[in-house]
C-alpha cells in the first residue's frame, strides 16, 4: 500500500514526507513499543497513539518507513525532527487506534498474521 491510500483510508496529513517511495507491506497498531520489536517484519506501517521520540526509534529499529499517529494527537517537534533526521515518514489521523487500522485493513493492508498464544511465567 501506497502512503497516498494510508492518507486517503484514514483521512490523514502528511507530518513529514519520506525521503523516497514507500510500499508497505502489513501494518502494526499498538502503543506498547515492545510489541511492535516483538512482532516485527520490513515495510511494516506502525499506528500509534504514542507521539514521543521513542515512537520514531522503534519504527527505525523495526524496520518500519513509516508511522501514523491516531487519535489526532500532534507529536511534539523532537518527534518531528527525530523522523526527518532518520527518515521515517509522519502522518496524523483523527480516527482512534482501532477505527484507523479497520480502515486500512478494509483498503487492503494487512497485519502481521495469527500470532502463537504466549502464557505468562509464574
Amino acid at each position: 500500500m501506497k502512503l497516498d491510500e494510508v492518507l486517503e483510508a484514514t483521512e490523514a496529513e502528511m507530518l513529514v514526507k519520506p525521503p523516497y517511495n514507500i510500499d508497505l507491506e502489513s501494518a502494526c497498531a499498538s502503543d506498547l513499543m515492545s510489541d511492535v520489536l516483538l512482532f516485527t517484519k520490513p515495510s511494516m506501517l506502525l499506528v500509534t497513539g504514542l507521539t514521543n521520540p521513542q515512537a520514531i526509534r522503534t519504527a527505525d529499529m523495526a524496520e518500519s518507513p513509516a508511522v501514523l499517529f491516531v487519535r489526532g494527537k500532534y507529536p511534539p517537534p523532537e518527534t518531528l525532527e527525530l523522523a526527518e533526521e532518520m527518515g521515517v515518514a509522519v502522518m496524523l489521523s483523527p480516527y482512534t487506534m482501532f477505527e484507523a487500522a479497520g480502515l486500512l485493513y478494509v483498503a487492503g493492508l494487512r497485519g502481521i498474521g495469527k500470532l502463537p498464544i504466549m502464557r505468562q511465567q509464574r
